[in-house]
Parts: C-alpha cells; sequence; structure tokens
C-alpha cells in the first residue's frame, strides 16, 4: 500500500488539525465540521496529484490553449456518519465524482472491549473501472474500512483504490496495508501511536461523529 501521511510536512493542515483536537475548540459542532471538510479539501488536493491526465483544447475569450484535465471516474464512498463532512470537503473539489453512502457502526456484545462491524445501508452506483475513494475520517482498528470495501464488491472492480483518513492509529493503518491490494493509496491528514481498550485513537480526538452531530444513544 502507498501511505500519504500528509502533515509530516508542515503546512496549514496542521492548524485545522489542532482544532478538531483541542476540546475546547471542538465543542462548537459547526467549527468542527468545517475543520473536517477542510481537510477533506487537502486531502483531495493530495489525492489528485496522483491521478492520470488528459490533454484538452479549451477557448478563453482571447485565445486558445492546451491544459491537462483529471481522466479518473471517481466515486466518493462516505462511512455514515461521522463521514459526511469528510465526504462534503472531497465533493467540493470533485464536481462530477458520483456518490455512495453506507452505514457501518460497532456492535458492543456483552464485553465492551470487542465488537463487531455491521453493515445496514448501502447505495452506491457502479464501481466498475472506476476511481473508488471510501473516506472515513477515524482510522482506528479499520476494520470499519474492511467491511465497507467488502460490502461494495457487488458493485464492481474499481480501477483504483483511494482510502481518505483524518486521523489513524498505527495499527489500523497497519491493518489496511495488510488487506488492500498493495496499489491502493492511504491518505490520512495525521497518524497517532496507539488505540485504547475499546479501540479508540490515542490521543485522537475523542467520537468524530458525536462531535460533529451531537450524541447519539447507542444499540
Amino acid at each position: 500500500m502507498h501511505i500519504h501521511h500528509i502533515s509530516k510536512t508542515a503546512s496549514i493542515l496542521n492548524t485545522f488539525l489542532s482544532e478538531i483536537r483541542d476540546e475546547t475548540i471542538q465543542k462548537d459542532s459547526m467549527r468542527f465540521r468545517r475543520n473536517i471538510e477542510r481537510i477533506g479539501e487537502i486531502l483531495g488536493y493530495e489525492m489528485s496529484k496522483s491521478f492520470e491526465f488528459k490533454s484538452e483544447d479549451i477557448t478563453t475569450p482571447l485565445a486558445n490553449l492546451k491544459t491537462q484535465l483529471p481522466k479518473e471516474d471517481v466515486v466518493l464512498c462516505s462511512i455514515l456518519r461521522a463521514g459526511v463532512p469528510l465526504h462534503n470537503g472531497l465533493l467540493n473539489y470533485f464536481d462530477t465524482a458520483e456518490n455512495a453512502f453506507i452505514s457501518a457502526y460497532r456492535h458492543h456484545k456483552n464485553n465492551p472491549e470487542s465488537f463487531e462491524i455491521i453493515v445496514e445501508y448501502l447505495a452506491c452506483p457502479s464501481l466498475e473501472n472506476k476511481t473508488l475513494v471510501l473516506a472515513d475520517p477515524m482510522l482506528a482498528t479499520g476494520q470499519s474500512m474492511l467491511a465497507t470495501f467488502e460490502a461494495l464488491k457487488p458493485f464492481g472492480k474499481p480501477k483504483n483504490i483511494h482510502l481518505v483518513s483524518v486521523i489513524g492509529a498505527q495499527q489500523g493503518v497497519d491493518f489496511v496495508s495488510q488487506h488492500f491490494e498493495t496499489d491502493t493509496h492511504l491518505w490520512i491528514a495525521d497518524i497517532d501511536n496507539t488505540l485504547n481498550n475499546k479501540g479508540y485513537i490515542i490521543p485522537g480526538l475523542g467520537d468524530a461523529g458525536d462531535l460533529a452531530f451531537g450524541e447519539k444513544l447507542q444499540h
């Protein structure tokens, strides 16, 4: 897998990352959503550099010129509900992308420290020979990303696969590296070292879905 750890190079991205992590700032849910969206825009811009481009002619009011435009047929798929602001950020840059949405959540049985990933809702166009972008802001164990990809397989075989996350744990990064094809790309803003015994990223930022949209009732 090709891993692109974007914050390793200092940029304005660090500002948005610090604000979504800071417990005094992240309480503003509108600002939290907007920062996730802006991070999605940055990750989308970096991802676009890996796309194939084609030469096209355009006409300005004064002359004709040749330019290079992306030739990828992109499908953006986000994991509900936390993935919505990240999805919006990517969609801001890929205007003509098709869209898919899937629900994947942790179902805890008797032990709060163990869980399985449940997929319930899925809406998706054909993925055959297209560029699939899977967006999930928190790459903790990596199981949600893999479960999502498995659920999408009946919709066709993508030409290219890109995973997009805001913050990941090294364990989750290692997991997807082992379970996705070697030519898959992971675009991630930052990588933390550890998970706690409940599978949350440390230091992380907490629950991205709750911070963006409010607390939820548990299953």
